[in-house]
């Protein structure tokens, strides 16, 4: 069974930093891309930002610039660095994994539980 736990989210101040991690773990083969989705009340989940194993990064046009995606290949785990934060940038941040648990099976995506991100005054 695979787990993506995802912690560093709170309440900050517009125009300060958070930092979020998601680590995964359990039955992996192969992780193909970690990636950071946001959805905010009355919203549609949206890509924040991805990132593959190979490190090529892909950001929303509404975050870059701002925010920077990391990860760390040995830990299965994936970083994101949000600077300069927003109050439209409230959100829960959820955590997305496209893996592959063995060999027999195909890869498929996994989420994790999300973490609240409030950018207020």
């Amino acid at each position: 069974q695979v787990q993506l736990v995802e912690s560093g989210g709170g309440l900050v101040q517009p125009g300060g930093s958070l930092r979020l991690s998601c680590a995964a773990s359990g039955s992996i083969f192969r992780i193909y891309s970690m990636g950071w989705y946001r959805q905010a009340p009355g919203k549609q989940r949206e890509l924040v930002a991805s990132i593959t194993s190979s490190g090529s990064t892909n950001y929303a046009d509404f975050v870059k610039g701002r925010f920077t995606i990391s990860g760390d290949n040995a830990k299965n785990t994936v970083y994101l660095q949000m600077d300069d934060l927003k109050p439209e940038d409230t959100a829960f941040y959820y955590c997305n994994a496209d893996l592959q648990i063995n060999l027999l099976t195909s890869r498929r995506y996994y989420w994790g539980q999300g973490t609240q991100v409030t950018v207020s005054s």
